[in-house]
Protein backbone atom coordinates (compact mmCIF):
# COMPACT_ATOMS: atom_id res chain seq x y z
CA UNK A 1 0.00 0.00 0.00
CA UNK A 2 1.21 3.61 -0.73
CA UNK A 3 0.54 6.52 1.53
CA UNK A 4 0.49 9.91 0.73
CA UNK A 5 1.40 11.91 3.81
CA UNK A 6 -1.14 14.29 5.32
CA UNK A 7 1.22 17.31 6.63
CA UNK A 8 -0.90 20.35 5.61
CA UNK A 9 1.25 21.30 3.26
CA UNK A 10 -0.07 19.32 0.24
CA UNK A 11 -2.26 19.55 -2.94
CA UNK A 12 -4.30 16.01 -1.60
CA UNK A 13 -6.66 15.71 -3.68
CA UNK A 14 -5.22 15.69 -7.59
CA UNK A 15 -2.61 13.16 -5.83
CA UNK A 16 -5.57 10.76 -4.37
CA UNK A 17 -7.86 11.43 -7.56
CA UNK A 18 -4.40 9.77 -9.88
CA UNK A 19 -4.35 6.81 -7.75
CA UNK A 20 -7.65 6.41 -7.69
CA UNK A 21 -7.90 6.29 -11.44
CA UNK A 22 -4.79 4.60 -11.56
CA UNK A 23 -6.86 1.62 -9.14
CA UNK A 24 -4.21 1.86 -6.85
CA UNK A 25 -4.26 0.66 -2.82
CA UNK A 26 -3.40 4.23 -0.64
CA UNK A 27 -4.33 5.48 2.22
CA UNK A 28 -4.27 9.51 3.69
CA UNK A 29 -2.23 9.64 6.50
CA UNK A 30 0.17 11.70 9.32
CA UNK A 31 0.48 8.58 11.79
CA UNK A 32 4.02 7.47 12.18
CA UNK A 33 2.81 3.63 12.40
CA UNK A 34 0.87 3.85 9.64
CA UNK A 35 4.13 5.39 7.34
CA UNK A 36 5.91 2.48 9.11
CA UNK A 37 3.91 -0.18 7.92
CA UNK A 38 2.83 0.73 4.27
CA UNK A 39 5.46 -0.17 1.31
CA UNK A 40 5.95 3.07 -0.18
CA UNK A 41 5.21 6.87 0.79
CA UNK A 42 4.23 9.95 -1.51
CA UNK A 43 5.41 13.46 0.05
CA UNK A 44 3.18 16.17 -1.64
CA UNK A 45 3.87 19.58 -1.28
CA UNK A 46 2.71 23.16 -1.94
CA UNK A 47 3.21 26.55 -0.55
CA UNK A 48 6.82 27.38 1.11
CA UNK A 49 9.70 25.80 2.29
CA UNK A 50 9.86 26.94 5.58
CA UNK A 51 6.34 26.52 6.29
CA UNK A 52 6.42 22.75 4.96
CA UNK A 53 9.31 22.02 7.31
CA UNK A 54 7.95 23.42 10.15
CA UNK A 55 4.46 21.38 9.78
CA UNK A 56 6.73 18.11 9.61
CA UNK A 57 8.19 19.23 12.57
CA UNK A 58 5.03 19.78 14.38
CA UNK A 59 3.45 16.63 13.32
CA UNK A 60 6.14 14.70 14.33
CA UNK A 61 6.71 13.19 11.16
CA UNK A 62 10.37 13.97 9.90
CA UNK A 63 12.47 10.94 11.96
CA UNK A 64 10.17 8.43 10.37
CA UNK A 65 10.26 9.88 7.17
CA UNK A 66 13.72 9.95 7.13
CA UNK A 67 14.08 6.56 8.86
CA UNK A 68 11.41 5.17 6.38
CA UNK A 69 13.23 6.67 3.16
CA UNK A 70 16.09 4.07 3.64
CA UNK A 71 13.81 1.18 3.16
CA UNK A 72 11.17 1.50 1.28
CA UNK A 73 10.10 3.52 -1.96
CA UNK A 74 9.57 7.51 -1.25
CA UNK A 75 8.57 10.30 -4.10
CA UNK A 76 8.15 13.74 -2.94
CA UNK A 77 6.52 16.07 -5.54
CA UNK A 78 7.13 19.87 -6.15
CA UNK A 79 7.62 21.53 -2.48
CA UNK A 80 7.62 18.02 -1.32
CA UNK A 81 11.09 17.38 -3.62
CA UNK A 82 12.51 20.39 -2.64
CA UNK A 83 12.29 19.38 1.04
CA UNK A 84 13.99 16.09 0.42
CA UNK A 85 17.01 18.34 0.40
CA UNK A 86 19.65 19.82 3.03
CA UNK A 87 18.59 23.13 2.81
CA UNK A 88 16.40 25.87 1.24
CA UNK A 89 17.05 29.32 0.60
CA UNK A 90 13.41 30.34 0.41
CA UNK A 91 12.62 33.43 2.64
CA UNK A 92 15.39 32.33 5.44
CA UNK A 93 18.04 29.05 5.37
CA UNK A 94 16.46 26.31 6.21
CA UNK A 95 17.45 22.36 7.00
CA UNK A 96 15.15 19.43 5.10
CA UNK A 97 15.19 16.53 5.26
CA UNK A 98 18.55 16.06 4.14
CA UNK A 99 17.60 12.29 1.95
CA UNK A 100 19.58 14.14 -0.93
CA UNK A 101 22.47 15.96 -1.45
CA UNK A 102 22.16 19.58 -2.72
CA UNK A 103 20.30 22.61 -2.01
CA UNK A 104 16.95 24.78 -3.61
CA UNK A 105 18.04 28.50 -4.65
CA UNK A 106 15.09 30.50 -6.72
CA UNK A 107 14.99 29.83 -10.12
CA UNK A 108 17.59 32.30 -12.19
CA UNK A 109 15.94 33.18 -15.46
CA UNK A 110 16.30 36.61 -16.71
CA UNK A 111 13.57 37.83 -19.29
CA UNK A 112 11.45 34.73 -17.96
CA UNK A 113 8.50 34.54 -15.84
CA UNK A 114 8.56 33.46 -12.35
CA UNK A 115 7.21 31.27 -11.06
CA UNK A 116 8.09 28.31 -13.84
CA UNK A 117 4.21 27.81 -14.72
CA UNK A 118 3.51 25.51 -17.35
CA UNK A 119 4.38 22.20 -20.18
CA UNK A 120 8.13 21.72 -20.34
CA UNK A 121 9.90 19.13 -22.19
CA UNK A 122 11.35 16.51 -20.53
CA UNK A 123 15.60 15.69 -21.28
CA UNK A 124 16.31 12.24 -19.73
CA UNK A 125 20.02 12.03 -18.49
CA UNK A 126 19.89 9.09 -16.24
CA UNK A 127 17.48 6.66 -16.35
CA UNK A 128 15.82 5.63 -13.34
CA UNK A 129 12.97 2.82 -12.30
CA UNK A 130 10.05 5.98 -12.50
CA UNK A 131 11.22 6.72 -16.30
CA UNK A 132 10.52 3.72 -17.97
CA UNK A 133 7.94 4.28 -20.52
CA UNK A 134 9.04 7.90 -20.93
CA UNK A 135 10.55 9.13 -24.30
CA UNK A 136 12.49 12.80 -24.66
CA UNK A 137 10.11 15.14 -25.92
CA UNK A 138 7.64 13.78 -23.42
CA UNK A 139 6.02 17.29 -21.47
CA UNK A 140 5.16 17.21 -18.06
CA UNK A 141 3.53 20.38 -16.03
CA UNK A 142 5.27 22.77 -13.67
CA UNK A 143 4.35 25.02 -11.32
CA UNK A 144 7.39 26.57 -8.92
CA UNK A 145 9.71 29.10 -8.24
CA UNK A 146 12.68 27.46 -6.56
CA UNK A 147 14.93 24.75 -8.14
CA UNK A 148 17.27 22.06 -7.07
CA UNK A 149 21.05 22.26 -7.06
CA UNK A 150 22.22 18.73 -6.56
CA UNK A 151 25.12 16.70 -8.21
CA UNK A 152 24.84 15.77 -11.82
CA UNK A 153 24.56 12.02 -10.68
CA UNK A 154 21.48 12.31 -9.37
CA UNK A 155 19.56 14.43 -11.53
CA UNK A 156 17.51 11.78 -13.68
CA UNK A 157 15.36 13.99 -16.32
CA UNK A 158 16.20 18.02 -16.63
CA UNK A 159 14.37 20.73 -18.70
CA UNK A 160 15.70 24.41 -19.61
CA UNK A 161 14.09 27.30 -18.51
CA UNK A 162 16.90 29.77 -18.60
CA UNK A 163 18.98 27.46 -16.77
CA UNK A 164 19.19 23.45 -16.25
CA UNK A 165 16.39 22.92 -13.85
CA UNK A 166 16.07 19.02 -12.44
CA UNK A 167 13.28 17.84 -13.35
CA UNK A 168 13.29 14.11 -11.82
CA UNK A 169 15.86 13.21 -8.91
CA UNK A 170 16.85 9.99 -7.93
CA UNK A 171 19.30 8.20 -4.91
CA UNK A 172 17.84 5.14 -3.48
CA UNK A 173 14.61 4.60 -2.81
CA UNK A 174 14.07 8.32 -3.01
CA UNK A 175 12.92 9.81 -5.61
CA UNK A 176 11.84 13.45 -6.31
CA UNK A 177 9.29 15.06 -9.34
CA UNK A 178 9.75 19.23 -9.24
CA UNK A 179 6.70 18.96 -11.64
CA UNK A 180 3.37 17.67 -10.77
CA UNK A 181 2.93 14.02 -12.15
CA UNK A 182 -0.89 14.04 -11.18
CA UNK A 183 -1.72 16.62 -13.40
CA UNK A 184 0.77 15.80 -16.30
CA UNK A 185 -2.26 13.61 -18.43
CA UNK A 186 -0.18 10.40 -19.44
CA UNK A 187 3.26 10.95 -19.05
CA UNK A 188 2.49 11.53 -15.34
CA UNK A 189 0.41 8.68 -15.05
CA UNK A 190 3.30 6.42 -16.33
CA UNK A 191 5.19 7.62 -13.30
CA UNK A 192 2.83 7.49 -10.95
CA UNK A 193 2.36 3.66 -12.42
CA UNK A 194 6.07 2.92 -11.93
CA UNK A 195 6.15 4.05 -8.40
CA UNK A 196 3.13 2.03 -7.66
CA UNK A 197 5.08 -0.81 -9.73
CA UNK A 198 7.93 0.01 -6.96
CA UNK A 199 5.61 -0.40 -3.76
CA UNK A 200 3.70 -3.17 -5.10
CA UNK A 201 7.49 -5.52 -5.01
CA UNK A 202 8.12 -3.98 -1.88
Amino acid sequence: MLAIVDYGAGNLFSVQNALTYLNETFCTTRDPAVLQCCDGILLPGVGAFPDAMQRLQETGLIPVLQQQAQQKPLLGICLGMQILFERGYEFQETAGLGLLPGEVRRIQAPGLKIPHMGWNELEILHPCPLTEGLHPGDYVYFVHSYRAHTPEAQISCAVQYGEQIPALVWRGNVYGAQFHPEKSGEVGLTILRNLARLVNRQ
